[in-house]
């Protein structure tokens, strides 16, 4: 599994090219898939960490509209994409779209995959230290420690 953090500030070019930071690529390897993420950005998963969210999403009952809702959000935009010799990654127009990329972008490494923001939404939603406190607590009211 790969690990993913830290964030990095990056251009699209003309073409939607994104450099993808030489940290990332050495999770990715040569592609990754880049699908629809929660609260307007891009997820990008390394392809072994890919077939682990696609089996645990297909475990999912056919029965439940919810799940067949996201199933349906989270697969229909998928796309595998290839780093180039650049560094670089060709974000699907549709993607860049949905992100509301249109050039300054950044990359969030989360673990065990990158958020791909556009960075006027990536500043925007930024969470301040209090509401962090916040969530730190009802966290650990739930039984997870730091």
């Amino acid at each position: 599994m790969s690990m993913f953090m830290g964030e990095y500030e990056h251009n699209t070019d003309p073409k939607g090219r994104l450099i993808i930071p030489s940290k990332f690529r050495e999770g990715f390897g040569d592609k990754f898939v880049v699908t629809k993420g929660l609260d307007g950005c891009l997820f990008a998963y390394a392809e072994d960490e890919w077939q682990k969210v696609q089996e645990g999403l297909s475990a999912l009952p056919l029965t439940s509209r919810e799940g067949r809702q996201f199933v349906r959000f989270f697969f229909a935009g998928a796309a595998e994409v290839e780093i180039d010799k650049q560094g670089r990654a060709l974000i699907p127009a549709n993607l860049r779209e949905y992100a509301g990329i249109t050039k300054e972008v950044v990359s969030a490494g989360v673990n065990n995959k990158v958020e791909i923001w556009s960075k006027d939404r990536y500043e925007a939603g930024a969470t301040s230290y209090e509401e962090m406190g916040d969530i730190m607590e009802h966290l650990t009211d739930l039984g997870i420690r730091f």
